[in-house]
């Protein structure tokens, strides 16, 4: 789970949203208002954005959303799937968040109906030219030269976003929250900050939880097939001692079968995880946010080492009953 968030958290906000603060006005603005941007002491460029919401439709299958345009030639903020690649914004044609497709029917050459909801409430026909698989929430981006001629009505512009001089960043973002037109300015590094505790609070306890229970399945099934084994094998290891074999030879033989068979068995854990992982972040896709399929070395060195900690935890208990074994009674039995 912390891989997978690692995960998104780094193509979400390290690639997609590369800007260093983002700008949302109360109301759609005219061009001016890039100008205005561009003019504040420390910004060194805009890129404006624009967001109307529309109503998109296949068939019987509908959703509404906002349809986000975002300049052809941008660089701090793009569209970005799963595996890091950057998708293009194309000329004409709509480009879709993978779980809208899915949601909506439709792959790339199906066309949408959009329902535009402000302005004249025109209806287009859009092309799917792409359907990506990215994390937060589901999107629909088009070129902003492109929504502007689809909405109709004069070019405005919903927000922007901006790079900065990393010395005057706190100080352009009070400038900008004294806007009477703007209505929020957000901080991609504050949001990693804040996104990253939240879910590590609550992943943490869930991890904790997950490992300890299967720390203590680990140790019963390594302790009691090695119970099982002294069980049955108790005499025989006696025998070995009273004819002069060590304890720490006589815990080899004993402990070398289940040992054998925990080795083995890690392998075999990490590929029946990896399928439990993944079916798990399959089934609990949702529209808000997806996490993506990410198993570091890391993490398949620490769920070996836990089962290894658990087995030789189980060995030291199974040892002490080794040790105790009654040598004399062993002596005294006819075999």
């Amino acid at each position: 789970m912390f891989d997978g968030v690692d995960r998104m958290i780094d193509l979400q906000f390290r690639m997609a949203q590369r800007e260093d603060l983002s700008v949302s006005f109360q109301n759609a603005r005219p061009e001016g208002v890039v100008f205005e941007l561009a003019n504040v002491e420390g910004v060194e460029r805009v890129e404006p954005f624009r967001v109307v919401p529309a109503r998109l439709e296949s068939l019987h299958r509908e959703h509404t959303l906002g349809i986000t345009g975002l300049e052809a030639d941008g660089a701090l903020r793009q569209v970005v799937s799963a595996s890091g690649t950057v998708h293009p914004i194309p000329a004409t044609g709509v480009v879709l968040s993978e779980f809208l497709a899915d949601e909506l029917g439709v792959g790339p050459g199906d066309f949408v109906t959009a329902h535009f909801l402000e302005g004249s409430r025109p209806v287009r026909e859009l092309e799917v030219v792409g359907a990506v698989d990215d994390f937060l929430g589901v999107g629909a981006w088009v070129d902003l030269d492109y929504l502007h001629r689809l909405a109709g009505g004069e070019r405005v512009f919903s927000g922007a976003h901006l790079l900065v001089r990393s010395d005057r960043e706190g100080e352009v973002n009070r400038t900008l929250q004294g806007f009477p037109a703007v209505a929020a300015v957000a901080s991609p590094s504050a949001m990693i900050e804040s996104f990253q505790e939240q879910l590590d609070e609550s992943l943490l306890i869930a991890v904790t939880f997950m490992l300890g229970f299967a720390g203590v399945i680990a140790m019963g099934i390594v302790y009691n097939g090695a119970r099982i084994s002294l069980s049955e094998r108790g005499r025989e290891l006696a025998s070995l001692r009273v004819l002069g074999f060590t304890r720490r030879e006589v815990a080899v033989l004993l402990f070398g079968e289940q040992a054998l068979i925990t080795v083995l068995a890690i392998p075999m854990g990490w590929a029946i995880g990896y399928g439990l992982a993944l079916w798990m972040i399959t089934a609990f896709r949702q529209e808000t946010y997806r996490i993506p399929m990410v198993v570091s070395a890391e993490t398949y060195v620490w769920s070996a080492v836990v089962v290894l900690a658990a087995a030789a935890l189980s060995g030291l208990l199974v040892r002490r009953r080794l040790d105790g074994l009654d040598l004399i009674a062993v002596l005294k039995t006819r075999e």
